[in-house]
């Protein structure tokens, strides 16, 4: 998840007080909320006491003067550090001082008083659930009221995840993020206010064999297969024509178990599906769509010749990955500190082991790049509880008296040290060839960088393996 304080913001005090600056914390690029210096820092001295000075990151320190333009971009830049900071620490950014500091924050940002309201949440086949909830209720409580009004038993519910989405004119979902702990879903989406903005409920986990918990339970059995559905008929699946005979076959037999159990053989299942974007891979510019699953990223493209090709990175095969962002200058090409920003653009970039010694950048141009990050991390995570033997239910967050903690198994789960960020001059391969025959390809049928070192996410499930692997 992405925190940045793009800009700041001149306010007038409460009942003709004296003016200060507000900094205006973003989410993913989105105005999350409005805070003053002062309370970051009753955030960070509760932190301090908590946890100890430290495990904490530097945090800005007062003045006793007036900031100048300068001092204030300064110190915006210094928060925004430290905001990144405390939430990619495992122990911090799961912690519920934090966490509920974020959510109070928004509530009052975006002046939304705590009553009970009606909330709408989607299934992936688009039916509707009407929950009844306050709007101070935080992500988790929304989920556990989607499941108590589907009779989904508590041991399934983490299977599942509440995912923030854009409904396209045709109907398609445009994922932006999953719902996190620090926000509170019903405001998230009103303080959109756009029709376009909806809330669908969808699994949360990527490895197939997992379905087998589910399926055991008709509710869960039923949301699979309505997921499954509707990734088939959007085009996420990649089937073809005698699959799709038998699985048409299977659905007029109502046999929902047999359906899953072909779909899961087939290329795609249970990937998320991002919109059209661009990447440096095979070429420049190059026009890809990009779904995760399966422990990879992949890449669908066309070459010359109209031939559709995929191209698949392993997570197991990425030493580090990172998500930059880049606000173009306005005309004139000079911008005061924090006036004058354009749309970001967004990139996710990642250093993939192409051959037994050979390491090389590939960049994804996409405004979906910090939702495809977080893909790749929720990827890694449920590799490393895999690997130590853990289950996939002690990965996942519950609330324990009260209070979120992530459990052990996802603490360990720590970056190794800050790895070296894409060169913009590396050395371009020339022969397409011989790019494509560096990862898994197949042939198949028919979106000024705000973003710091500290933004490089080291992945713990990298192997280093021999050119016979490849």
């Amino acid at each position: 998840m992405h925190f940045s304080i793009p800009e700041t913001e001149s306010r007038s005090g409460d009942s003709g007080g004296s003016a200060y600056v507000a900094y205006n914390i973003h989410v993913n690029g989105v105005l999350h909320c409005r805070v003053r210096y002062s309370q970051l820092l009753g955030l960070h001295e509760q932190l301090r006491k908590e946890y100890g000075a430290n495990v904490l990151p530097a945090f800005p320190p007062k003045k006793l003067f007036s900031l100048t333009p300068a001092e204030v971009e300064q110190r915006r830049e210094q928060l925004e550090k430290y905001m990144q900071a405390v939430r990619q620490d495992p122990l911090l950014g799961s912690s519920e001082t934090f966490n509920s500091f974020l959510r109070r924050a928004q509530q009052e940002t975006q002046q939304v008083p705590t009553e009970e309201v009606s909330l709408e949440v989607l299934l992936s086949n688009g039916q509707k659930v009407l929950v009844n909830v306050l709007t101070s209720d935080q992500t988790e409580d929304v989920l556990e009221a989607v499941a108590a009004k589907l009779d989904l038993p508590d041991d399934l519910i983490g299977y599942f995840s509440l995912f923030l989405v854009r409904e396209k004119e045709d109907g398609a979902f445009s994922f932006v993020r999953k719902l996190q702990e620090f926000e509170l879903p019903y405001v998230s989406v009103t303080s959109l206010r756009s029709q376009e903005y909806k809330i669908v409920l969808r699994k949360s986990y990527w490895d197939s064999a997992y379905d087998d918990d589910v399926m055991e339970n008709r509710v869960g059995l039923n949301l699979l297969y309505a997921q499954t559905v509707a990734d088939i008929e959007r085009g996420w699946i990649l089937v073809t024509k005698e699959q799709h005979r038998q699985l048409k076959s299977l659905q007029e037999k109502v046999s929902k178990k047999e359906f899953l159990r072909l779909a899961q053989t087939l290329r795609h299942y249970g990937y998320l599906r991002f919109d059209a974007c661009v990447a440096d891979f095979p070429e420049k510019d190059c026009p890809v769509v990009v779904s995760a699953g399966n422990s990879e990223l992949s890449l669908q493209l066309r070459l010359p010749g109209q031939q559709l090709r995929e191209g698949s990175f392993r997570v197991t095969r990425m030493r580090c990955w990172r998500v930059t962002s880049s606000v173009p200058l306005p005309s004139g090409g000079t911008s005061s500190p924090g006036r004058g920003r354009g749309e970001v653009r967004l990139e996710l970039a990642f250093e993939y082991l192409m051959s037994k010694d050979r390491l090389q950048w590939v960049t994804i141009t996409s405004p979906q790049a910090i939702m495809m990050s977080i893909c790749l991390q929720s990827m890694v995570d449920e590799l490393m509880v895999k690997k130590s033997g853990g289950s996939l239910r002690k990965m996942l967050r519950r609330r324990v008296g009260g209070t979120l903690r992530r459990s052990d198994s996802q603490q360990a789960v720590k970056s190794p040290p800050l790895l070296e960020s894409p060169d913009a001059s590396r050395e371009s391969m020339v022969k397409l060839s011989s790019k494509l025959s560096a990862v898994s390809l197949r042939g198949i049928g028919t979106p000024g960088t705000d973003a710091s070192a500290s933004d490089v996410h080291g992945n713990f499930a990298f192997e280093g393996i021999g050119d016979e692997d490849l």
